[in-house]
């Protein structure tokens, strides 16, 4: 097995409550893989949620858990 190619896989995977979330984008702008990005469905309170793409990619790093000042995002590690 040749060591210089190192796969990185999917440690983990968020949950962002939709109506918690506020829309600030700190999060999308953390995510060290681009895997959230902002809904084009507004929440009951009107706001633009933030949304996951589950493409395979977390890390489960927590940093979009640890940014979020309405503390929306849950972080799941496998």
């Amino acid at each position: 097995m040749d060591s210089s190619k190192t796969e990185v896989k999917a440690k983990g995977r968020i949950e962002i409550d939709r109506e918690r979330c506020k829309g600030c984008e700190l999060c999308v702008s953390v995510c060290p893989n681009g895997l959230i990005s902002i809904s084009a469905k507004l929440n009951a309170t009107g706001y633009l949620p933030a949304e996951f793409k589950d493409e395979g990619g977390c890390t489960g790093c927590t940093t979009c858990a640890l940014v979020c000042p309405e503390v929306a995002i849950e972080v799941y590690r496998a």
